[in-house]
């Protein structure tokens, strides 16, 4: 038996051997000679620099507009002292160089899971590292995934490994974990509602020193819905056809307020940044006992949009992002700030207090220009907020976390630009109310205080996590962390819940809402996995039954859709008791979702056998990752004939080659990944002994070769559209096990010319008896609204209705 392989041809065992670690070699030579071009030119990260003005610092930029206004809406007084213009200064200053540039830029943006942030990274991180994920369809596959690299293996370091077990043993903590992420991802969202109010809102206010007071208010708030209208109506339309103009905008914004800030300096106060010192921080507390206090949730405000910096990572680099901020962006933001308080040292007669804001600080000649400037900042702002808002929830669908929704990708060409409808139109509702019931800085500044720092307090302590258990950090380095950065979130937190009658319960109701939605699916779907693997049966129960019923198989392949990664699952068995027959090719595919942001294509399929060679059944294990699009159903149908024809080759490879008993074969938990690319990799899994072996081979023959014959698959799916599958095959050899792999893949060609039927379970949920009220409102009638009202699996993977064959099944859990 011969095998071609890498150009070369093998016709014994012992030199498959050789030119298999050649081929290794060759490919370890490529990958590290492909190294040094991987990383980043001065002109790129520059390009990615400029370009992230646009996308993650809108939001961090326009916060002058609000916060001292948000600051002395109501707590604090300006007085002819100066001590409180100062302080908050020196407040701002030590807040925006402590947050922001020390925390975020030094430590936090380190902690990406393949170049991703976000809440859901550092979650996966810790996952990945430690066995803390509630649903139990972890397998040893996953960890030979490209994304999923280990640093150290975790049992390596002592401390990592204690505080490992103690996560891993404890169910409540667990729990706990996922909810504090749960609460994270909603105050986010929450945020994508407060943030385009606030900065729109604030941008707008500037109208209120050129009308009376009776006209501000009914000027102000109808413009700010109708620019909040426009923004969200543009989502469907994607951010790429005017994405072009958001760095240059916010790039203008910051030009203008350094300007300003630096005149304004000159002008009227060049001894202000004395108040740099942190000794004003103590005076003003001193001075202002509690009011002091409570303004710290006004002044919290100048860090809005600093989680953007790392929930954008993925889409520039570290450096582009460490580049921005530390030479543009916080000297910009700290002039700004400096420039206000310095023209509020000699300003202190106001007729209202809705004027100690930022507008009033601007020379009346350039006051228009930078009011139409900060308002097109303010959108650019909410457009990164809103963005992100779509992407945190797509994240946490792929996760099992949140209801299935519609999610539209907007731009071919840039990935991770999604749009979700529902979500938007949503959300536009929400901003239009919170402008209407609010109509004041003082209310969205409490609300938005809120959400901002509950982010940055989960931020913390899930870093925490990760410095134990991914970057193997003493437990002690880990505590002074969380300890130093905790306590000064903590400091904000608290003063931002004495707000909470003034508009700081409008995030709490928000997440309120969003946790017990996501945590009442993501604990039914565990729930439901849990049912499928007790109710599950085996193959040979299966075959035994076939026996005993008189099976019939029908031409074609079935693809029977299930959550579990082995066994045959209860839907399928209930089907064949009803109705003996099935496909002639049966395939259990299983769409997964791991906790990396991206799989390979060459690693996304698992391919094994379910029973004996002669019963055609197979097992596909479909991966993706939390970033990934789904394909299209006629692209994977391809992809997933294509896979099985290549495991049937290498299946019979190494049966020839003995490198595997026929046992192996026939184990539940064997498998062979399938890619894309010509190096085809054999991974025999075995989850019970937690070992696998791996080998690298080609399996395509070279192209042109006269040894070779082609079967083409073809299947007619509408007129004039027919879906082909090639693949080749060797007729030289006249072996038994070549004669049995051609006729399977001949077997493989006539089901696939045949048709193929899709056959998904179709779930009513319902809690058993005895259960507590809670337990049955959340089960009952929770979750099967949300089932109900949200997209169902068939659509989310994109199945032909025509194809379409649902099992009922009843869940009670």
């Amino acid at each position: 038996h011969h095998v071609f392989l890498g150009g070369y041809v093998c016709r014994s065992k012992e030199n498959l051997g050789v030119i298999i670690r050649a081929s290794f070699l060759v490919e370890l030579r490529s990958s590290a000679a492909m190294e040094p071009g991987k990383r980043e030119t001065w002109r790129t990260t520059m390009l990615l620099a400029y370009q992230s003005l646009g996308v993650v610092y809108g939001d961090l930029s326009i916060s002058p507009l609000y916060v001292y206004k948000s600051t002395f809406a109501d707590d604090i007084t300006h007085t002819d002292s100066n001590d409180e213009i100062l302080g908050v200064l020196s407040f701002v200053f030590w807040t925006l160089t402590l947050i922001p540039l020390l925390k975020y830029v030094s430590i936090v943006l380190r902690a990406d899971d393949n170049g991703e942030g976000g809440t859901f990274a550092l979650y996966s991180l810790i996952c990945r590292h430690a066995n803390v994920s509630l649903l139990p369809n972890r397998q040893l596959a996953d960890q030979d995934l490209s994304t999923y690299s280990l640093e150290r293996p975790p049992e390596e370091v002592a401390d990592g490994s204690r505080v490992r077990r103690w996560l891993e043993g404890h169910r409540s903590l667990k729990t706990a974990l996922l909810v504090m992420v749960m609460i994270g991802t909603c105050m986010v969202i929450g945020d994508g509602v407060l943030t385009p109010v606030i900065s729109v809102f604030s941008a707008v206010s500037g109208l209120e020193l050129s009308l009376s007071k009776h006209q501000h208010e009914y000027a102000v708030t109808p413009i700010t819905c109708a620019i909040i209208v426009f923004l969200f109506a543009l989502q469907h339309y994607g951010t790429h056809r005017v994405g072009f103009l958001f760095a240059p905008i916010i790039l203008a914004w910051l030009i203008c307020m350094s300007a300003l800030g630096v005149y304004n300096i000159i002008y009227w106060n060049p001894q202000v940044y004395m108040a740099l010192n942190p000794v004003y921080m103590f005076k003003f507390l001193k001075k202002t006992k509690k009011s002091g206090w409570m303004s710290l949730g006004g002044i919290l405000l100048c860090m809005t949009g600093s989680e953007a910096m790392f929930a954008d990572l993925g889409h520039f680099s570290y450096s582009a992002i460490q580049l921005a901020f530390t030479s543009l962006v916080y000297p910009a933001l700290i002039l700004g700030y400096m420039g206000q308080a310095a023209y509020l040292t000699k300003h202190h007669d106001f007729d209202s207090s809705y004027q100690i804001g930022y507008y009033i600080s601007v020379p009346e000649a350039v006051r228009w220009p930078v009011l139409v400037l900060a308002i097109m900042a303010s959108v650019v702002g909410s457009q990164a907020i809103i963005s992100g808002t779509f992407s945190i929830i797509n994240q946490s669908q792929a996760l099992s976390c949140f209801p299935r929704v519609k999610v539209v990708h907007t731009s071919a060409k840039v990935h991770g630009q999604i749009y979700i409808p529902e979500i938007n139109w949503m959300l536009m509702v929400l901003c239009i109310a919170v402008t209407v019931g609010f109509r004041d800085t003082k209310h969205m500044g409490n609300a938005s205080g809120l959400a901002v720092i509950t982010v940055m307090l989960v931020t913390t302590c899930l870093t925490s996590l990760v410095m134990m258990l991914c970057w193997h950090r003493p437990p002690a380095l880990a505590l002074a962390f969380f300890v130093f950065f905790g306590s000064i979130e903590a400091l904000y937190f608290s003063a931002s819940l004495t707000k909470f009658l003034d508009g700081a319960w409008v995030p709490l109701l928000l997440a309120l809402i969003l946790v017990a939605v996501m945590f009442v699916w993501h604990h039914t779907t565990v729930k439901k996995y849990e049912f499928d693997l007790h109710n599950k049966v085996t193959m040979e129960w299966l075959l035994a039954l076939c026996d005993r019923l008189g099976m019939v198989r029908v031409p074609g392949i079935g693809l029977v859709y299930t959550d579990l990664t082995s066994g045959v699952p209860a839907n399928f068995s209930r089907f064949v008791t009803n109705l003996p027959a099935f496909h002639r090719v049966l395939v259990f595919v299983c769409v997964k979702s791991v906790p990396v942001p991206r799989v390979l294509p060459a690693e996304r399929y698992l391919v094994g056998r379910v029973g004996p060679p002669g019963h055609r059944s197979y097992r596909c294990i479909v991966r993706y990752g939390y970033r990934d699009v789904h394909q299209d159903v006629d692209s994977f149908e391809t992809e997933l004939v294509e896979s099985l024809a290549s495991f049937i080759r290498l299946d019979a490879l190494f049966r020839c080659s003995d490198a595997r008993s026929d046992a192996d074969y026939e184990r539940e938990n064997a498998f062979t990944v399938i890619g894309s690319n010509p190096l085809r990799r054999r991974i025999s899994y075995d989850d019970t002994h937690d070992s696998a072996s791996s080998v690298e081979i080609r399996v395509d023959s070279p192209t042109g070769s006269s040894r070779t014959n082609t079967i083409e698959l073809a299947a007619v799916a509408a007129p004039r559209v027919v879906k082909r599958v090639r693949f080749l095959v060797d007729p030289g050899s006249p072996d038994a096990e070549d004669k049995q792999m051609l006729e399977e893949l001949h077997e493989l060609c006539e089901a696939r010319e045949a048709g193929t039927a899709f056959i998904m379970g179709h779930s009513h949920v319902k809690a058993k008896p005895g259960s507590s009220l809670l337990r049955r409102l959340a089960i009952g009638y929770g979750y099967n609204f949300l089932r109900r009202n949200c997209r169902s699996p068939d659509v989310v993977l994109r199945v032909p209705p025509a194809s379409l064959l649902e099992v009922g099944m009843v869940y009670v859990l």
